[in-house]
């Protein structure tokens, strides 16, 4: 690891808050009141109907949608046996992992036993407080037993996710593979590398697809394993075939299938070249696989390859399984997790890549029509689709098979409700990241002189997110970089004032002057204001010589306003800018508008506010659904703001009917789609959760967005400056180094629209 990855993976577990979860209160807690019913003597009430009947823990407590993330640290990836505390830091990221992709509350565990029976009781004591157990990082042979044993005497859905997540993902895989070579399950002859709890796992899974463990030979640390093979242990020897072989290479002459889960670098390009027509590989080996993926694919052009890495096609990744079999499995209070459903998640898995991949995963990933084939055997981790195709799966063979305890009826509605469960994460700022990285850009720093800048620009510059351009004097920007141990070698540093930047400076100067000729700007005007670092880096996004620009770490929004106005200019059909807000919230993505630009809008200028905002939230791969914000409800109080809002609404029914929009309404009716469609059911907005809101003046949006900033704690990126014709956007007031990386990707995504 890279030292500035080092340092950037320390800040990250390290900054404000250590660690990477908390708990948060989900009811009301402001007042003595609350406080009595939260606690005593309140609480006496639901406990005394679950001591009634037991399964009313699920409606009266957390515990249906709380998993635990169990581990002895014996057996870390890529560390190995690290102990309990120092696997604290891969169990907390599980944790994110179940929440942002499924909405699953976690508790990482970390347990100080590596005896099995000492293990067992202390997962069987602490079971009742969850509706699920993921083992994770268990060293084997124990991860076997503890596993068997917890299954059997728990009565919640138990999966080791090491063992059960690879072999239902490489399943998926392997089935898929299979249609692509155009051969049958029964009838391939399948090569393994590696004989521990995932290979094993793996096996079992490919055996109940219909492989043929006749045709099946596995490799250990100690050779293949073989009748012959003395002191076998029973998980083992049930893989061990009359037949020996002397080596993987003369194992894999002729196969069809190669599964690697042991180590990296281990298998020769020949070998894959001696493998049959349209082999089949799975190196699956982290961090480096068995073979690379390069050298694998030169040697074969009818290769079909998998590996766990994300920077090649087809990667085997747990997180494809493990969110949405445990979200299906608890949704309906399963007893445990079996063969069936995981049989069901490898099919769902499968049967997803086959089907039309959306937009926002081409684009997100950067690959113009990704389809079925070679190349995609399994969907992609941030497919969207995926909770709501893997999780009813997993939900209707619990069912089927008898162990779910409490049914889905109304399947429509369960899948409703799964999509909407994805609105927690932060999928959109991670989605622009990866379609910054797609295509990098030029992106012009004008505050370089500042160490929050500078530090924003090596983390851009290390994501592969941007390419900076520091803009400032010289040698302030390198005794900033030296001082504070930043690293940036090779990032250009253009300073407006050198010598060297004086012929560009006098172009930039004309060009300057015959644009604002008729706003009373002279050439001498120009040639000052070149020498300003905000009025010289927006001309370099001008010229093309950057694609965007970012700006107002120090400075005041509208003065860094002017010169983007100025030079670069509004957008082919745009009156007035405008600017928006993004809060992260627990019901996805808010979008805010106008929050720094126009004081008091007319009604017409609410309308164009209106579009432009619902412009850029399609851009997002978002349906914008918008509610016009007053202190009145369709007319239920009089005033010159609620006036100008309700007739931008009419505007906008007239003018753009497609437009999910209404108004004028109050905050709380807008966000409490109950609420609203109880009172108001003639509403457009009736039964759609509303994530758009259009302020009517920009006192009353700024103080909004700040206020759920600093009061909710939500996450918020920003201002995006929509209208402009070319990338330029302006910081928040003293901007964390983390919003402004933010922003960068944001700025990314822009200049990608707006530049070729």
């Amino acid at each position: 690891m890279s030292s500035i990855l080092r340092k950037e993976a320390l800040d990250y577990h390290s900054g404000g808050r250590p660690g990477k979860v908390e708990v948060i209160p989900t009811k009301p807690y402001s007042s003595q009141r609350d406080l009595s019913l939260a606690y005593s003597p309140g609480v006496a009430e639901p406990c005394k109907e679950i001591a009634k009947h037991p399964e009313d823990v699920y409606r009266y407590t957390a515990k249906g949608n709380l998993v635990a993330v169990i581990t002895n640290g014996t057996s870390v990836l890529g560390l190995g046996d690290i102990g309990p505390e120092a696997s604290k830091p891969v169990m907390e990221g599980k944790c994110v992992l179940f929440k942002v992709f499924a909405d699953l509350d976690c508790f990482d565990i970390e347990v100080d036993a590596t005896d099995v029976d000492q293990f067992v009781a202390t997962v069987k004591a602490i079971a009742p407080t969850f509706g699920g157990i993921n083992l994770e990082d268990i060293k084997a042979p124990e991860a076997f037993e503890i596993e068997r044993r917890l299954i059997e005497e728990l009565d919640i859905p138990v999966m080791h996710d090491d063992q059960h997540g690879t072999a239902i993902i490489s399943s998926a895989a392997l089935l898929n593979a299979l249609d692509v070579a155009g051969k049958k399950i029964e009838d391939v002859r399948v090569v393994v590398s590696g004989a521990g709890a995932s290979a094993m796992a793996c096996l079992a899974l490919y055996l109940q697809l219909g492989v043929n463990l006749k045709h099946v030979a596995v490799f250990d640390s100690k050779g293949h394993i073989n009748k012959g093979r003395k002191g076998l242990d029973e998980k083992k020897s049930r893989f061990a075939t009359k037949k020996k072989y002397a080596d993987l290479a003369t194992a894999m002459k002729g196969a069809d299938v190669f599964l690697g889960l042991s180590r990296g670098d281990i298998v020769e390009p020949e070998w894959v070249a001696a493998m049959g027509d349209n082999p089949i590989v799975f190196a699956l080996a982290n961090p480096d696989p068995e073979i690379a993926y390069d050298l694998a694919m030169d040697v074969r052009e009818d290769l079909i390859m998998a590996t766990g890495r994300s920077d090649h096609p087809n990667q085997v990744n747990n997180v494809l399984g493990f969110p949405f079999i445990f979200r299906g499995a608890m949704d309906v209070r399963a007893t445990s997790i079996n063969d069936e459903m995981k049989m069901a998640a490898v099919r769902a898995i499968a049967e997803l890549a086959k089907e039309n991949v959306p937009d926002e995963v081409n684009e997100a990933y950067g690959i113009r029509g990704m389809a079925f084939g070679r190349e995609f055997i399994i969907p992609k981790p941030m497919d969207p689709r995926l909770i709501s195709t893997v999780a009813p799966a997993v939900a209707r063979a619990a069912m089927d098979s008898g162990v779910a305890r409490s049914p889905i009826r109304d399947w429509d509605g369960y899948k409703r409700e799964l999509n909407r469960r994805l609105d927690i994460d932060s999928s959109l700022i991670r989605s622009l990241g990866d379609r910054a990285r797609n295509k990098v850009k030029r992106i012009v720093f004008t505050e370089a002189d500042h160490y929050k800048v500078l530090k924003a620009a090596e983390a851009a510059r290390d994501q592969g997110i941007a390419r900076p351009l520091l803009l400032g004097d010289r040698e302030a920007i390198a005794a900033l970089i030296e001082e504070h141990n930043i690293e940036l070698p090779g990032v250009e540093i253009i300073d407006p004032l050198e010598r060297r930047e004086r012929e560009r400076r006098k172009a930039f100067a004309v060009t300057l002057a015959e644009k604002r000729a008729r706003n009373g700007m002279t050439l001498s005007d120009a040639q000052r204001l070149m020498k300003r670092r905000s009025y010289f880096g927006a001309m370099l996004v001008e010229s093309g010589d950057a694609d965007a620009l970012i700006s107002g770490l120090t400075r005041n929004y509208r003065k860094s306003l002017i010169p983007a106005l100025q030079i670069i200019g509004m957008a082919e059909g745009v009156k007035k800018v405008a600017g928006m807000y993004i809060l992260q919230t627990k019901r996805g993505p808010m979008f805010f508008a106008d929050t720094t630009v126009s004081r008091n809008p007319t009604a017409r200028e609410l309308v164009n506010i209106t579009l432009l905002t619902a412009r850029a939230v399609r851009e997002f791969r978002i349906v914008p659904r918008i509610a016009m914000l007053s202190y009145s409800n369709f007319g239920s109080a009089q005033g010159p703001d609620a006036e100008k809002v309700a007739e931008a609404v009419k505007i906008l029914h007239v003018e753009h009917p497609d437009l999910i929009v209404d108004g004028e309404m109050q905050a709380n009716f807008a966000l409490n789609e109950e609420l609203a469609g109880e009172i108001f059911p003639f509403s457009a907005l009736r039964g759609r959760r509303v994530n758009t809101l259009i302020f009517p003046n920009l006192a009353a949006g700024n103080i909004a967005y700040k206020l759920m900033q600093e009061m909710a704690g939500f996450e918020v990126h920003g201002p995006v400056l929509l209208g402009m014709k070319k990338s330029f956007h302006i910081l928040q007031l003293g901007s964390s180094v983390r919003e402004i990386v933010n922003m960068v990707r944001i700025a990314a995504f822009d200049a990608q629209r707006t530049t070729t």
